[in-house]
């Protein structure tokens, strides 16, 4: 698969969920509508992959779905010059946009389990190779280089892994004394940090009712799951004070800002 053709495989993101440790800002609106810097986590996510040529999404709909279509139909018009012919309702067309992307909207439900959402969007993903996330994480991360790195593996899937920023203090203890204190340090261990690539086999093993996590938790045993080690900047929006750290960071300079 040469690297124009490869541009073509698309990306699934998760929207469907509540945001409920979020409240303050997920009660109106989706989680991934969550604003940073005046625009979306979804926005941003999309714009880190659009920034390597990966302009096709696919996005699953859950809790306030109409939230996430609105913000897009109104996205052109907003980020761009446009005209209005006077005592016309129709618009006359934009120009000056700056995202050149194709977006799938399927609405997959409020309740339903990852794994069912994506057997849900199964008939919008006609290549073997398809990239997912989550809808609350940025990094920056070199998405070409993702892609290259699961090709090489043959096998099923590849998931991200980074290390995450403990939300506590973490301690050393020796005969009942602390040793060493380290507030809220950044942890060796790897998580998944989303950005996610996969074979259509991948597909072919989800079942109806059961999340994702199930079925990596079954490639990890087979062997068929790989971890491509992501050193550089991640974060997620899973809590209030996790907005107002992207935020600040935003307006200080933010690392996950690689399209410009």
């Amino acid at each position: 698969m040469n690297e124009a053709s490869s541009k073509t495989i698309p990306v699934v993101i998760f929207c469907g969920g509540r945001g409920t440790r979020l409240k303050e800002e997920t009660e109106f609106k989706p989680k991934p509508m969550v604003t940073v810097g005046g625009k979306p986590m979804l926005w941003h996510i999309m714009k880190i992959y659009s920034h390597y040529g990966f302009n096709r999404f696919i996005i699953c709909l859950g809790y306030k779905g109409d939230y996430i279509k609105d913000y897009f139909l109104r996205h052109k018009f907003l980020s761009a010059d446009f005209c209005l012919k006077a005592g016309n309702p129709a618009l006359c067309g934009a120009s000056g946009g700056e995202d050149n992307w194709e977006i799938i909207f399927a609405d997959t439900g409020e309740d339903t389990h990852t794994g069912e959402r994506l057997l849900m969007v199964r008939k919008y993903v006609s290549d073997d190779l398809f990239m997912v996330t989550y809808g609350d994480g940025v990094a920056n991360i070199d998405i070409r280089a993702l892609l290259e790195f699961h090709k090489k593996q043959n096998i099923i899937g590849t998931i991200t892994g980074v290390h995450p920023t403990s939300k506590w203090g973490l301690v050393s203890v020796e005969n009942d004394r602390v040793t060493t204190f380290d507030q809220k340090p950044r942890l060796h261990d790897y998580v998944n940090g989303g950005f996610m690539v996969f074979n259509q086999e991948f597909m072919n093993r989800l079942r109806p009712g059961r999340m994702i996590e199930d079925l990596l938790a079954e490639l990890a045993w087979e062997r068929q799951l790989a971890l491509y080690k992501h050193e550089g900047f991640w974060h997620c929006v899973d809590t209030y004070q996790d907005y107002e750290t992207l935020n600040k960071l935003w307006a200080a300079g933010p690392q996950w800002k690689i399209w410009e």
